[in-house]
């Protein structure tokens, strides 16, 4: 091509840039995105869970933005319901120190 000519050429590196940025950071973010409103849309009642702030509890009431989380017998706090990070399995606060043969393997090495 000549001066001034357009050279689709030279901007592969940055179209190949914008691919691996949206690939490696915004799909991945948009999917852990997706999987906490799924968690959150499926809280009920009774579901042990955790917090961003690292409180454990037992849902006692849900509301629309709002959940009661009894973290001991006749305790119970409120917390916004967007800071329910984890949703534990059924009777881990039941007991808080697990023997080593009741832990569930470890996903990253099966």
């Amino acid at each position: 091509m000549g001066e001034g000519g357009f050279n689709i050429a030279e901007f592969w590196p940055i179209i190949l840039m914008f691919a691996l940025l949206y690939f490696m950071m915004i799909r991945p973010q948009q999917k852990r995105q997706k999987q906490q409103m799924q968690l959150l849309a499926g809280l009920a009642e009774g579901d042990e869970v955790a917090t961003a702030s690292g409180i454990l509890g037992r849902i006692a009431s849900i509301s629309e933005t709002v959940v009661k989380l009894e973290i001991a017998p006749d305790v119970t706090i409120q917390v916004q319901k967007a800071t329910v990070t984890t949703l534990l399995p059924k009777g881990t606060l039941d007991n808080p120190n697990p023997t080593p043969d009741s832990l569930p393997p470890p996903s990253c090495c099966a």
